[in-house]
């Protein structure tokens, strides 16, 4: 499984910024509502990129707990327990997931909407 590491590539006009290259992906953008949080959950079958485009996310990546900002970039390894809330503000998030994307490769382990 490849990993997702964003190059940048300068240009006259400007630049670019890649995520994949002939790889397949899934992406998504994720809003979560002010209060409101993601389960803390796991993945057997893929790994995640996570890029904050607005709000002031809590981000929960195995130990590591970080209030984040627009602009900041996790990744999340195969496996590893993660979670996003919106403690302050509405939140969006672009996701894009590396290996065999299913919905259903999801372990809950808490769950505020009582789906772990």
């Amino acid at each position: 499984m490849e990993s997702i590491y964003p190059r940048t590539e300068e240009r006259p006009w400007g630049e670019f910024r890649e995520f994949t290259h002939n790889t397949p992906s899934t992406v998504k953008f994720i809003s979560i509502k002010q209060g409101e949080s993601l389960s803390l959950q796991q993945h057997s079958y893929r790994k995640e990129f996570w890029r904050v485009l607005s709000g002031s996310p809590e981000i929960v990546i195995g130990d590591t707990t970080t209030r984040a900002k627009a602009g900041d970039e996790f990744t999340v390894p195969l496996g590893e327990s993660h979670r996003i809330s919106a403690p302050d503000t509405s939140v969006e998030i672009l996701e894009i997931s590396l290996g065999d994307f299913k919905e259903e490769d999801i372990v809950r382990i808490e769950d505020k909407y009582g789906r772990a």
